[in-house]
């Protein structure tokens, strides 16, 4: 790179916690360098799958035996499919180092897993933060619920998260977007 580059923060990576905060950064007037190592997804014309339905594949949009080989550590849980097989990290050749079991789906692409999500965001309430110290397992979360609330409240807002205000104390009224119909 030829001469000198000022900037106030760096951000690495541009999935959905690094995106949101360059973000932050930049609407506060910081000169942001985001670094990005993945390829670029182009809406429409990279979802090759968009507009299938289950019955248009093979296997009927599950994972087949060869999908199933050659991620098997994706092939644990939902997201291994023929939907969205080619979205995710080639596991032969970035493997997954594992001392325990622990299930984290890589995607290595603009944006990161904020194209691959189950498009369920869930506020966490008292009880999830309180339960540590309830359990007597690990060590208690030096946050509470009304510590990040209006957080929950500005990002729901920015990305338009819709939701029902239910009332349940497990699961807390948001800034939502009425539901989808």
């Amino acid at each position: 790179m030829a001469g000198n580059m000022h900037c106030d923060a760096i951000v690495v990576g541009s999935g959905i916690s690094d995106g949101s905060a360059a973000k932050e950064l930049t609407e506060k007037g910081l000169k942001v360098l985001l670094l990005e190592r993945a390829r670029n997804i182009e809406h429409l014309t990279d979802f090759l799958n968009a507009d299938k339905e289950s019955w248009d594949y093979p296997h009927r949009g599950s994972a087949a035996v060869e999908m199933k080989r050659k991620s098997p550590v994706l092939q644990r849980d939902y997201p291994l499919n023929e939907q969205t097989w080619g979205m995710w990290t080639d596991e032969r050749a970035n493997p997954y180092v594992e001392n325990k079991r622990f299930d984290w789906f890589r995607g290595y692409h603009v944006g990161g897993r904020s194209l691959l999500w189950g498009r369920q965001t869930y506020r966490w309430s008292d009880t999830d933060f309180k339960s540590n110290a309830k359990d007597g397992v690990v060590i208690d979360w030096p946050i509470r619920y009304a510590d990040i609330a209006p957080w929950y409240d500005h990002v729901e807002r920015f990305a338009g998260i819709s939701g029902a205000r239910d009332g349940l104390d497990f699961l807390p009224n948001g800034d939502f977007l009425p539901p989808s119909r």
